[in-house]
């Protein structure tokens, strides 16, 4: 590896690093704004696709792209609909420690279907990780109220949802640029959710924000998504997409740090959760290591 090429992985993980808390601080503003999670997720990618006209100029900057290729951002979009629709679903069940901590469920997921939608070859040492990771997610799970039980098993679909996109969108962040495709993710993201914005209104749930809403909404759509969306994107160019979850899966550490400082949260969760959440962060910082002693 080059000096450049190491430059350019360091750059990155700094920049995964600085997507992940706001990541991380996503599920405490979807835990402050009042509307429902499909509501939220619609909000979410409409304020973001505007902001993101002005860097792809309008729609200029589209021209080049072929057919087939803006079909395919927008259908990755719609999974990250999903994903976050599961995520903020996980928020209103259970909690924002709950939905932050089964996103480290991608790391498994990632290393079994990795290897299916790409080239990369089926790593045995990847799966052990994922596996002992599962172990420490049972182990929480025991801890976990009955009423909280539906949050948790949203959660874990969300971080499969996650894993998911974020392994389409390394096989094919070359054929955009990273402003093109959070845009055309974004916009997938908006007119799949708007097919059901109908419904929700005839069943007379609750769409629009209240005044309360708005400056959390802002925020999330802005910083935690435009933003975050990018730089996340960047990374992924000189970064493996397991690694990349890796880097992800520490999104719950920020995440239930914030909860707990904002929210209180920890009024709400034995101390058994926190030393399940602690073996899977030690898991997540000693692979890297491991890995390389093992190889």
């Amino acid at each position: 590896m080059t000096r450049m090429e190491m430059s350019n992985r360091f750059i990155a993980y700094i920049q995964l690093h600085i997507a992940v808390i706001l990541f991380g601080l996503t599920a405490i503003l979807g835990d402050l704004i009042s509307i429902s999670a499909i509501s939220l997720v619609w909000w979410r990618v409409m304020i973001a696709s505007i902001s993101l006209l002005f860097f792809i100029r309008f729609g200029l900057a589209l021209r080049a792209l072929p057919a087939k290729t803006l079909i395919l951002f927008m259908g990755i979009g719609c999974i990250v609909a999903l994903h976050w629709i599961c995520f903020y679903g996980s928020i209103k069940l259970a909690n924002a420690s709950i939905a932050l901590i089964t996103m480290a469920t991608t790391t498994f997921f990632t290393s079994l279907v990795e290897p299916v939608l790409t080239d990369k070859k089926f790593s045995f040492f990847d799966v052990f990780v994922s596996i002992l990771i599962i172990m420490a997610m049972a182990y929480i799970a025991q801890t976990i109220d009955l009423t909280m039980m539906t949050g948790f098993i949203v959660g874990l679909l969300s971080a499969f949802l996650a894993s998911l996109f974020a392994i389409l969108n390394k096989k094919y962040v070359a054929l955009a640029s990273s402003y093109e495709i959070t845009f055309l993710e974004m916009l997938g993201a908006f007119l799949s959710i708007s097919l059901v914005i109908p419904y929700l209104l005839h069943a007379n749930i609750d769409v629009l924000p209240l005044p309360t809403d708005w400056k959390y909404l802002i925020i999330l759509s802005l910083v935690c998504t435009t933003f975050a969306f990018i730089i996340s994107l960047k990374a992924l160019r000189h970064v493996s997409a397991f690694d990349a979850n890796l880097v992800i899966n520490l999104e719950p550490v920020y995440g239930i740090i914030l909860a707990v400082i904002i929210l209180k949260e920890h009024k709400e969760m034995s101390s058994s959760f926190y030393i399940g959440a602690g073996i899977i962060m030690i898991l997540v910082f000693s692979y890297p290591l491991l890995k390389k002693y093992f190889k």
